[in-house]
């Protein structure tokens, strides 16, 4: 249930940018910011690289980006890019020969630093192999391996030296009439990454890739990456985005669709808004949240569900969820659909009744679309 035309402060005017496609995903403009997510397998194990990107498709995740180091690597991409059933970002660093056979193997995207990737003549015959095979380019600039020339200008790793870095291998595509391309200026550190991005945003209209790079463990880099990425959304900028968590790749799909539905950018599955619990709950909020999480991740239909404790905040959570559980008192509880009072429910039944409720909702949902 969306409030926002009675809520203004709640809109967020997107950044205008021009689009390109990443495979079958268009990223910028207008389209819905892309999730993206890495595999951290060993590429040319196919099956566990493959089992990794069906992973994290089904966890929602738009785009793949898996790294391709070596020779193994790029025989085994042309089969992963095969049976993938969503685009895959070639992640090349220095070998130009890697880009080339990356787009040559399928990759709908290329991850380079054109300039560090040999002399013009390499350069042009890795954007020749993008254009040939509709494969678009992401200039991947991080703080932590800026140019040698700009860290000894600026004497460290800094905004300016990252944005003049983005500029510089902007130019290079543009140079050579090649405009299918976005770009990201990643660091650890929030401010720095803030910083450089807000430059970046009024710098140019290619679309812009989001991340906090190397942000930690699971905890510490959804923390820092929901700050720094949160912020930047809030302000507008951001085309596509991705969650650097030393953790299962599945767990970024899920922090960025968080992110993003936190701000009401993008909608996916149910949205459970639950209190913390206190002594005046009717149940146990935690278990049944917990519960609920699992029971309820098949749902791929946006909608909202509150699960609270007591009749303090939960009538009023309620009223703008599409379902939602008030604890009461005597064992049993207040069901909510489409934020009105419906009927009372045990709590021991709860959990499978709430589950019903959503599935039948989401199904009404989904039939509404079709009409």
């Amino acid at each position: 249930m969306s409030l926002n035309h009675i809520r203004p402060w709640r809109t967020i005017e997107r950044r205008k940018s021009r689009q390109i496609m990443v495979g079958n995903v268009p990223v910028g403009g207008d389209a819905p910011i892309a999730v993206q997510t890495m595999t951290n397998t060993i590429t040319s194990d196919v099956k566990a690289t493959l089992n990794q990107v069906i992973s994290a498709a089904e966890a929602g995740a738009d785009i793949v980006r898996v790294s391709v180091p070596d020779v193994d690597s790029s025989k085994a991409l042309k089969e992963i890019c095969r049976e993938s059933p969503v685009p895959l970002v070639a992640d090349i660093h220095v070998h130009y020969k890697r880009g080339i056979d990356a787009a040559e193997a399928g990759a709908a995207c290329l991850r380079i630093k054109p300039g560090n990737i040999g002399d013009e003549k390499r350069v042009k015959e890795v954007i020749k192999a993008a254009r040939d095979h509709n494969c678009s380019i992401r200039i991947g600039v991080n703080g932590g391996s800026l140019e040698k020339h700009l860290l000894d200008k600026y004497g460290e790793p800094c905004p300016d030296a990252m944005l003049e870095s983005g500029l510089d291998h902007i130019k290079i595509l543009e140079d050579n009439d090649f405009h299918e391309f976005k770009i990201s200026v990643k660091a650890s550190d929030v401010f720095m990454s803030s910083a450089a991005y807000q430059m970046l945003s009024e710098a140019t209209d290619a679309p812009i890739h989001l991340g906090i790079t190397e942000a930690g463990g699971f905890v510490s880099g959804t923390i820092k990456s929901a700050i720094g990425l949160g912020q930047l959304l809030w302000m507008g900028i951001g085309d596509t985005l991705r969650v650097s968590l030393s953790a299962d790749p599945v767990e970024e799909v899920k922090v960025g669709f968080e992110i993003l539905k936190s701000l009401g950018l993008r909608h996916r599955g149910v949205n459970i808004i639950s209190c913390p619990s206190c002594a005046r709950q009717g149940f146990d909020v935690i278990k049944t949240v917990e519960a609920l999480e699992k029971r309820l991740e098949h749902v791929k239909t946006p909608m909202s569900l509150s699960i609270i404790g007591c009749v303090v905040n939960g009538p009023g959570e309620a009223l703008m969820t599409d379902v939602g559980f008030t604890g009461g008192g005597a064992g049993s509880g207040m069901v909510y659909l489409a934020g009105k009072q419906s009927h009372k429910m045990d709590n021991d039944k709860m959990i499978d009744h709430i589950v019903e409720q959503v599935e039948t909702k989401a199904a009404e949902i989904e039939a509404a679309k079709v009409e």
